[in-house]
């Protein structure tokens, strides 16, 4: 998939993953950008995302971005900490642009030195082009596949999604790393009005294991090589590019067979909705009736009460596969027609509370004991 104007990507094999895959990435506009950034909730937060509050912070425009994948470099003390500006300064050497033009992101093992001379080594070896797949595959750690998205607007300007992401994941940002580029001329102070809500309407609505990671960051940038465009328009397509990124982190979970789709209506605000469908996809007991085919909606029900929102039960519609499973009342449903349509690359579950106008999304996956096994031996 090519890049927007004016942006170029690419990685090498640095051996920092033990695997000896390509593990240090670089994505460049050629042009300053006006840029949004969220960061990780997790008070063990790396320096990564430290030293991208403070750029953040300082408003200046951002030109490049250089990831790491196989080392969280967090949890490592003042070395940590140096060894992420010096990232930034090797990056910035070679690109010939400031440090604070030059976010950094790692992801991988916590507590682990992040071997600097690695990265001083790998960087001079990265060829940069066109395609976003070097970039997606290198930031890759326990992923499966890499994940882009794109979407072009009527005025030919385009935005393009890179992410990464399969266990570690829950709000606060999902855990991921996400990287969002357009070539449209989007002001700065724009991008961050809106740019929160749309990581509030995708990445934060992904969930896979409840576990929010220390490293998590979506970046939005905007070079403006292709000119004006309809802000409308832009943000649609933003929050589409989003959206298929959040489907694919779920659907990619850590052993996962399956996608969970929540859709949450009739709650009292798009809020109350959305923190509603995430409790149904965060639970580990349906999730695990999702992946033994199991149309238990009593878990589901269950999810939905303790989430916090306004509730009353009489009132609430539970369908799975578009099968009406619940409807204020226990229906009587054919549990083995429901158990095969439960045998699907993508589950739907959908509960109107029947309270109000409010609606939202949410995603996840099954639970498997493949979940298991890759979290058991992650580091032996």
């Amino acid at each position: 998939m090519r890049l927007p104007i004016g942006f170029r990507a690419g990685a090498t094999r640095a051996g920092i993953k033990p695997s000896g895959r390509p593990d240090l990435a670089l994505l460049v506009s050629g042009m300053p950008c006006a840029w949004a950034f969220v960061g990780t909730l997790n008070r063990a937060a790396a320096p990564c995302v430290l030293r991208g509050r403070e750029l953040f912070a300082l408003g200046q425009p951002l030109q490049a971005v250089v990831v790491n994948a196989g080392n969280a470099n967090c949890a490592t003390g003042e070395a940590g900490f140096w060894a992420d500006r010096r990232m930034a300064e090797l990056a910035a050497e070679q690109l010939q642009l400031a440090p604070e033009a030059v976010l950094t992101s790692s992801t991988g093992v916590i507590g682990q030195p992040l071997p600097v001379e690695k990265v001083a080594a790998g960087l001079p070896r990265i060829c940069l082009g066109p395609e976003a797949e070097p970039f997606a595959e290198a930031i890759m750690t326990t992923d499966l596949v890499p994940k882009v998205a794109e979407a072009t607007l009527s005025s030919g300007a385009r935005v393009v999604g890179v992410c990464k992401g399969s266990g570690m994941i829950a709000p606060n940002m999902a855990t991921m790393l996400a990287y969002l580029v357009s070539d449209a001329a989007v002001p700065q102070e724009e991008l961050r009005r809106g740019w929160r809500g749309v990581v509030d309407r995708t990445f934060n609505q992904v969930t896979v294991d409840a576990d929010t990671s220390t490293n998590d960051m979506a970046v939005l940038m905007a070079n403006g090589a292709a000119g004006p465009v309809d802000l409308e328009e832009f943000w649609r397509a933003v929050e589409g590019v989003a959206v298929e990124l959040a489907r694919k982190l779920a659907r990619d979970g850590e052993g996962a067979t399956k996608l969970l789709t929540v859709r949450v209506t009739g709650a009292l605000s798009d809020g109350e909705a959305r923190k509603a469908a995430l409790a149904v996809a965060a639970s580990p007991l349906w999730k695990s009736a999702l992946y033994g085919n199991d149309p238990n909606w009593g878990r589901i029900m269950m999810a939905l009460g303790k989430s916090g929102v306004a509730f009353q039960m009489d009132r609430v519609r539970i369908t799975l596969q578009g099968i009406p499973l619940y409807d204020g009342r226990v229906l009587d449903f054919d549990r083995a027609r429901a158990s095969q349509a439960m045998r699907a690359e993508e589950v739907l579950v959908e509960a109107d509370l029947g309270l109000g106008e409010g609606q939202g999304m949410a995603w996840g996956c099954d639970l498997t004991e493949e979940y298991v096994r890759i979290n058991a031996l992650y580091t032996t």
